[in-house]
């Protein structure tokens, strides 16, 4: 018993030693990118390269005055930023590497990544609400209605993959794409859940929670030093755990692709490989207006979807030799 509880919490600390590096990394990563596809600089100051300057950043938020102004609910708050931090990590705690490395092996955990993925808009209009901020207030309304818009196209764009697999287990959805990869007979489920996954990481062309051009900083704005700081780790943690979900259920997860090296390597190229191409979406695209949105949402991904689902079913109907 005490070997299995030591063994869970030498788990825990190396997801969230490996998590919090890779939010250094995502956010050196996307400042050069974008900086590279706009014709910027990006960071080039600190250290060689600039790699130390989001080292820097990190260290000014810790030991800058968290200021609490006067007027917020105070419990909801303060809570609000752990509320989405939170979230984020317990997804990621699904996420499998390889065969028998991930720290919950569960028989429905692509089920629980999108319960778990969707606590993160409580948070945001917990924040939204509290701050007593018109600004702030209307960043966690929008935030709720694109929510609401993209969590359903998201989570039918992986029920045709479950239909192949029989399976809400990850580990098993890997396992079936040793030979042929969900992306070829899922190509539709896999544009589907890139494009919801943008406007559920709040990211450009779908940032409207945080448009800084109409509402300062949006939900966010009354927050200053580590909680600011734990909303914006809470996003580059979403962008790693969405673009690993998408490597794991339509990418073939940790099985190679030619080059035969250790199987968590490659889960992780694959992963950066559609973080960049998130990133280039956020370098090129401008951001939609709220009605464009919400269109986009119920008008194009949701019936695209159900389309997929019902071609899937056809499909398996006709090479599975009929009804029995």
């Amino acid at each position: 018993m005490i070997v299995q509880v030591l063994i869970v919490l030498l788990k825990l600390v190396i997801a969230i030693a490996f998590i919090m590096a890779s939010a250094l990394v995502l956010i050196y990563m996307l400042r050069k990118v974008m900086g590279h596809m706009q014709s910027r600089v990006g960071p080039n100051r600190v250290g060689p390269f600039g790699i130390l300057q989001t080292v820097a950043d990190a260290s000014k938020l810790l030991f800058k005055e968290d200021i609490v102004p006067a007027k917020v609910d105070s419990w909801s708050w303060r809570i609000a930023p752990s509320v989405v931090l939170m979230a984020s990590m317990a997804s990621f705690s699904f996420i499998p590497f390889a065969k028998n490395l991930t720290m919950v092996n569960s028989n429905i955990s692509l089920f629980f990544i999108f319960a778990m993925s969707s606590l993160t808009s409580v948070g945001v209009i917990m924040a939204g609400w509290s701050s007593n901020n018109k600004y702030s207030l209307i960043g966690g309304l929008r935030s709720a209605a694109q929510v609401l818009s993209y969590e359903v196209p998201l989570v039918l764009s992986t029920i045709g993959v479950v239909m192949m697999t029989g399976s809400l287990n990850l580990v098993d959805i890997v396992e079936k794409q040793k030979h042929l990869f969900n992306i070829f007979p899922q190509f539709l489920g896999f544009l589907i859940f890139m494009t919801a996954a943008l406007a559920e990481l709040n990211h450009t062309p779908f940032d409207i929670s945080e448009a800084e051009s109409e509402l300062v900083s949006g939900f966010n704005t009354e927050y200053s030093a580590m909680r600011f700081a734990m909303f914006f780790l809470a996003e580059f943690f979403n962008v790693f755990v969405i673009a690993a979900l998408g490597a794991v259920v339509f990418l073939g997860g940790w099985n190679p692709v030619f080059i035969p090296i250790p199987g968590f390597i490659w889960l992780i190229i694959k992963s950066y490989v559609l973080i960049f191409v998130i990133m280039w979406i956020r370098s090129t695209f401008p951001r939609f207006r709220a009605d464009q949105l919400l269109n986009i949402g119920w008008k194009l991904l949701l019936p695209a979807s159900l389309i997929n689902i019902f071609g899937t079913g056809i499909v398996m109907l006709i090479t599975r030799g009929g009804i029995s």
